[in-house]
């Protein structure tokens, strides 16, 4: 005896499923869904545009230059080779400018550094017209070279300056501000320090607001005071920002112009080339002497001096960062569950 199955067949059984139409997109989704995939890179390609115009052209063309013996009248020059860097990098004046160019660039961006940090952390406190402070800070930046030149200069005159006279007052002889090497570079990173600290500090400030405020609650209740809290919680923060400073200053310090240029009223290096730079020097060259292929030449020379710089500071970014977030081997997680423990005993003990 068999068994039959007596169910009523369900609406699914009895009627085929019919085949599924195509989804036909219209030209307004495709439309849309290229905007999505395009438009990012619509947003950004002013800037590559005008950096291809201005910026990789005039590259590629002093590339070509620094190997010919150029006429700027005929605008066209003949091939020679290295010729051009062989006569810049045998020439004395040379070696003195880079070794001037060294020395102020260290004796500007390690003060600068220093002073922007703690200018930084004075006002990331909790002090009075912090907005005042925090503008003021950043006035000297939009002052014109200029200006600036001529305020230092009368300040380091060397007969009538005014830093010479303070001097005096005390008991100290004059400084030959404008004769002695060293105190050349002193003024001049003087100058740079000036105009460029409060920039530096606020990108700092920046960072520093970043910072997650949990972490010195934490730090506070386990007793740490603030300069413990600085030194173990700020200034590991601030280590991509710190890299981006310096290395934006050490491209800044190394094409120096500005404030050597102003420095005297001839602009020349002083006598003696005690203070020319290496930008000085090309603009000699090139606008001085005219010859162009010469000015390329030591243009490219000072860029693959900043490039190696840069590839030096890349290796010590990725030895900085690649340890950020792991302090004593805690990792960022149990830092930000110890910390919200912290602020609970923290509400708990106001209570």
């Amino acid at each position: 005896m068999t068994a039959t199955d007596s169910r009523p067949a369900t609406r699914a059984e009895a009627a085929p499923t019919p085949p599924r139409q195509p989804r036909v997109i219209s030209f307004s989704q495709k439309l849309s869904k290229w905007d999505l995939k395009f438009s990012p890179y619509l947003y950004i390609s002013p800037f590559f545009i005008m950096f291809a115009v201005v910026g990789l052209f005039p590259i590629a063309y002093t590339a070509v230059i620094s190997f010919m013996d150029w006429d700027l009248v005929r605008n066209s020059g003949e091939f020679i080779g290295f010729d051009q860097y062989i006569w810049i990098l045998s020439q004395p004046h040379f070696w003195t400018a880079l070794r001037n160019t060294f020395s102020i660039f260290l004796l500007s961006s390690v003060p600068q550094l220093i002073l922007a940090i703690f200018v930084a952390a004075v006002l990331d406190r909790n002090i009075r017209a912090k907005t005042f402070w925090r503008m003021s800070v950043l006035v000297p930046f939009v002052v014109a070279p200029v200006a600036v030149g001529l305020i230092f200069n009368a300040m380091f005159a060397d007969q009538s300056g005014l830093i010479n006279s303070w001097l005096q007052t005390i008991g100290i002889p004059a400084i030959p501000w404008h004769k002695d090497p060293f105190w050349s570079h002193v003024a001049i990173a003087t100058m740079v320090n000036y105009r460029w600290m409060g920039y530096n500090a606020l990108i700092l400030l920046a960072a520093m607001q970043a910072v997650n405020r949990d972490f010195y609650e934490a730090a506070t209740v386990d007793g740490a005071g603030p300069i413990r809290q600085f030194f173990s919680i700020t200034m590991p923060s601030l280590k991509p920002t710190l890299i981006f400073v310096i290395i934006t200053s050490t491209i800044g310090g190394l094409q120096i112009f500005d404030e050597p240029r102003v420095f005297d009223q001839f602009g020349r290096g002083g006598a003696a080339q005690q203070w020319l730079t290496i930008t000085l020097y090309l603009y000699d060259i090139g606008w001085g002497q005219w010859n162009f292929g010469r000015a390329a030449a030591m243009a490219w020379i000072l860029f693959i001096i900043i490039l190696g710089i840069g590839l030096i500071n890349l290796l010590i970014t990725r030895s900085l960062v690649r340890d950020e977030g792991l302090r004593g081997g805690i990792s960022k997680a149990q830092q930000k569950k110890s910390a919200r423990e912290a602020k609970k005993k923290v509400k708990e003990a106001q209570r």
